[in-house]
C-alpha cells in the first residue's frame, strides 16, 4: 500500500487491508467461474464482474508502477500486469 507504513499497520491501514483480502477473494472467485472452474450456473452472470476485475488491475498496475516504494515497484507491479493480462485472456474468451 506504496510503502508508507513500514511495519506493522496503523489500526485503520489493517480494516484496508481486510477490505482488500475480501475484494481479491470475490475476484478469485469471479474470474474461477468465467474461466468455467467453478459453480457454472453462475457463468452468464459473471460477465459484468470479470470487466470489473480487468478495470481493477489496471489501476492495480497503474499504482504498483507509481508507487514510492522500490520494492512494490520492483515485485507489485510485474505481479499486477500479469494478473491484469490473465483476466484480460479470460474476459475475453
Amino acid at each position: 500500500m506504496g510503502g508508507k507504513f513500514p511495519g506493522r499497520f496503523p489500526p485503520k491501514m489493517r480494516v484496508a487491508a481486510l477490505v482488500q483480502i475480501v475484494l481479491l477473494v470475490a475476484v478469485a472467485f469471479i474470474v474461477l467461474i468465467r474461466a468455467g472452474l467453478l459453480a457454472e450456473e453462475y457463468y452468464d452472470i459473471s460477465r459484468p464482474g470479470i470487466w470489473f476485475v480487468v478495470v481493477l488491475f489496471v489501476v492495480s498496475t497503474i499504482l504498483n508502477t507509481i508507487t514510492p516504494s522500490k520494492k512494490e515497484r520492483m515485485m507489485g507491479a510485474p505481479i499486477a500486469a500479469v494478473l491484469l493480462v490473465s483476466s484480460i485472456i479470460v474476459a475475453m474468451s
